[in-house]
């Protein structure tokens, strides 16, 4: 939800606030804001300017030299290649050393563009006419803006006065998060309420007055709600002899804050009232209306409708439809219908405003495949009774815009009326619900700023039927302490007993990291998250690596500290050249910190941070020593899937013949190897070191702390050593691969337990000896069982080139 703050202050004229002020305080009073953006604020030195005298550039065709009076006594002399500037005009002027938002193309330029006085084709000027897109805005939202050039004031414009408050661009758009429980806040009404109750001001909501001539409108119109589950209320008007012409410009500048393109003056009302109560309303032609009559059914099964722009949809009988005596005109709460639309021609117009079932539009919504502003509002499930003063409003904004003529009267079906609820009043549960010591008139001051009725006799506070939040005392006590201030109730201890808390499941499993490293030796280290551009360099990595994609830091200590890491090994090869050069033996360092990868770059969005699990090592050890680190860690977390290592890894900073990619279930959870000669000498490290990465985020959901416990072996086991001839290009890993596969369901274990390369291989081979363990729990194994799974084994390796040793 966005609202203007200039229109708030419209409804609270005391609000005098600055828009960072306004944000923090609606949002401890339970207003969330999310952000806001003052509309001028690349806008500086920009005034209202008359043109007195035009005369042709002498050395350019297309620029012409105006002289141009700011209210300053001398005009100044602006040279432009607007086309659509003649002598008498009132346009905006941008002063030497002023600023504008963005281009004449319309693009916006962070921080604007300042403008200083200077030559152009010899011929000095001392500003700039502007277009409204080099304001900030389009001519979407200024539809009076000329299609190419520049900006033109009407002739009641004052010379001199500030052209950015004449245009209502001197404004602040406030973003909110309003939760689906508070439906008045989707208004601006009830957020002006709200900001008045915030800010201790008086709250003036608009004051709608009757209108209508004599007539009666039911001799216009006939409703009938057939379907009251679905429409609870349905108010209907008629304004005759209508006048279409462009809204008044306060109007379009408060829908253009809100971002809504204005169109006519009918058009508009229904958009204003639609933001200023929540209440959305639609317009229909009414000669269009079949019967004068309008009908409110459930659709028919595979009915076809053609909404407003033009695209047809397919309803059933759960879509709620607004139908006249012959024909659907319109899909209730979400869209009109293309054959009753308003056109410039239209003479009697029908004003609908109506509650519907929030449920039934929003499955309609997705249904029809169609999402709207009103049904948006409609999905909250608004209150009933707003429907009448919308359409009451809306009536009397036509007749101030003189944009027809109001019938008298309202066409009002209410089924089911509803009102609003009583809740007990107890000050004393309030207090010690919230720790506080507040007094009964204190609090009841409070809700009496919000709209809330209060009973002496009973000690009820009276909620009125838009407040749908309010059911219990509970929900008093949460008015009261927003309202008294969060930050201002004071730290008390709970009452009851005390409850264990206990580690999320990400932090049990980087606590086990942390356990695992430090049993195998592993001292915990720390490294700063900014690290300098140069990194990537020392590590060897491509230009083109998506590493390099760097958030930068907009204030950086200096260039080593000027980007956020994308990869944690540079903190962690620090570490350990510093600890080589003070001549540390066998360290072995870990680190458990977060790398940040942007989403996308210019940044649009925070960056995504992963935690990585980083070991680094020289000394004692090797590749293998890492390895089984890596293994007791993934081990404990629960893995029970066998991992498995591929030495396709292409990591440029490890060593080309001694690096894998950990693979578990297909995914690639991290990688290890030892540290590439090259970049060890870069990094000033002296002997070989090993580092391994585990990436948490794609460890953790295959970890799992589920055991499941299997009693002793009750049968024996049957040993079979196996002993084979192996191409060099084969990996120990495919060859357990495959006695995993064809060892059948009583395979228990294997391990390798030889590697011989030497001169009684011959060239090209290596030699590879397993011992491989069969049990059953059932049973004790048969040799014929045996015999089938090594067979089946053999075959397969014989079948990948491998011989047996005999």
């Amino acid at each position: 939800m966005n609202t203007s703050l200039a229109w708030l202050k419209a409804y609270v004229p005391d609000l005098d606030v600055e828009a960072q002020e306004f944000a923090d305080a609606m949002t401890l009073s339970g207003s969330k804001v999310e952000g806001y953006e003052k509309k001028d604020e690349d806008l500086e030195k920009i005034v209202i300017g008359q043109i007195l005298k035009i005369e042709k550039h002498p050395d350019a065709d297309k620029l012409i030299i105006c002289q141009v009076d700011v209210g300053a006594g001398t005009p100044l002399q602006i040279v432009t290649g607007a086309p659509n500037v003649k002598e008498g005009d009132k346009v905006p002027v941008v002063l030497d050393g002023g600023k504008v938002a963005g281009g004449h193309d319309g693009k916006m330029t962070p921080g604007g563009i300042r403008i200083k006085k200077g030559k152009l084709r010899g011929v000095e000027s001392n500003g700039m006419l502007c277009s409204i897109e080099e304001l900030g805005s389009t001519r979407d939202m200024y539809p009076e803006a000329p299609e190419s050039g520049i900006y033109i004031f009407g002739e009641d414009a004052v010379v001199g006065e500030n052209a950015v408050k004449a245009l209502g661009l001197d404004d602040v758009v406030v973003e909110y998060e309003i939760t689906s429980n508070r439906v008045d806040c989707f208004s601006v009404v009830g957020l002006a309420r709200e900001a008045a109750a915030t800010f201790r001001k008086d709250f003036f909501p608009p004051v709608i007055t009757p209108t209508g001539n004599s007539e009666n409108v039911n001799d216009y119109i006939k409703v009938t709600v057939k379907d009251t589950d679905l429409c609870p209320r349905y108010c209907a008007r008629v304004v005759k002899n209508i006048r279409i012409a462009p809204s008044p410009v306060w109007m379009q500048r408060r829908l253009a804050a809100h971002g809504i393109r204005p169109i006519n003056n009918i058009v508009d009302i229904t958009n204003y009232v639609m933001e200023e109560f929540g209440q959305p309303m639609h317009a229909y032609d009414l000669d269009t209306i079949a019967g004068h009559e309008i009908i409110v059914r459930r659709g028919e099964d595979g009915e076809k409708f053609v909404t407003l722009d033009g695209q047809e949809r397919q309803v059933d009988s759960s879509v709620l439809m607004i139908c006249d005596a012959d024909k659907a005109v319109g899909i209730a709460g979400i869209m009109g219908g293309e054959n009753s639309m308003i056109t410039d021609h239209v003479q009697t117009m029908l004003f609908e405003a109506a509650c519907f079932d929030g449920t039934n539009i929003r499955l309609s919504s997705k249904k029809v495949g169609l999402r709207t502003d009103a049904s948006g509002k409609f999905e909250k499930g608004l209150d009933p009774n707003t429907a009448l003063d919308a359409i009451n409003r809306a009536c009397q904004l036509v007749e101030e815009l003189g944009a027809g003529e109001v019938v008298g009267g309202v066409v009002d079906v209410y089924s089911r009326v509803r009102t609003g609820n009583r809740v007990p009043f107890d000050p004393e549960y309030v207090n010690r619900l919230l720790g506080t010591d507040i007094d009964r008139e204190t609090m009841i001051g409070y809700f009496k700023k919000i709209d809330l009725g209060f009973d002496e006799k009973t000690s009820e506070v009276i909620v009125p039927s838009w407040r749908q939040d309010l059911l219990r005392p509970a929900d008093l006590a949460e008015e009261v302490a927003r309202f008294y201030g969060y930050d201002n109730i004071p730290t008390t201890l709970p009452s009851g007993e005390a409850t264990t808390g206990k580690l999320s499941f990400k932090m049990r499993i980087e606590a086990i990291a942390r356990d695992i490293a430090e049993f195998c030796g592993f001292s915990q280290g720390m490294t700063y998250s900014f690290e300098s551009p140069k990194v990537f360099d020392r590590l060897r990595i491509p230009e083109d690596c998506s590493l390099r994609n760097v958030v930068t830091i907009s204030n950086p200590l200096g260039e080593d500290f000027s980007i956020m890491r994308t990869t944690s090994l540079n903190g962690m090869l620090t570490s350990l050249a510093t600890n080589y050069n003070r001549r540390n033996k066998n360290v072995r360092l870990y680190e458990l910190g977060n790398i940040y990868l942007p989403k996308q770059l210019p940044l649009t969005e925070l960056p995504e941070e992963r935690m990585q699990f980083t070991l680094g090592m020289y000394g004692d050890g090797d590749f293998y020593t890492m390895k089984g680190v890596v293994e007791e860690f993934l081990d404990k977390i629960g893995m029970n899937k066998k991992e498995t290592y591929d030495p396709n890894a292409q990591k440029p900073f490890l060593h080309p013949g001694r690096q894998a990619n950990i693979v578990y279930d297909k995914t690639v959870i991290g990688f290890l190897g030892e540290l590439h000669p090259e970049v060890a000498d870069t990094y000033g490290i002296g002997e070989r070191a090993y580092i391994a990465v585990l990436d948490m985020p794609a460890i953790l959901p295959f970890a799992s702390f589920d055991r499941k416990y299997e009693g002793i072996a009750r049968f024996p086991a049957v040993t079979r050593d196996i002993s084979m001839v192996v191409p060099k290009e084969i990996l120990a890993g495919d060859i357990e691969a495959v006695i995993e596969q064809r060892g059948g369901k009583n395979l228990e274990s294997y391990q390798l337990f030889d590697v011989y390369e030497g001169s009684q291989i011959k060239a090209g081979y290596k030699s590879l000896a397993y011992s491989i363990v069969f049990r059953s729990k059932e049973k004790t194994l048969e040799e014929a069982e045996i015999s089938g799974a090594m067979k089946k084994i053999l075959k397969a390796l014989e079948s990948m080139g491998i011989e047996l040793r005999q």
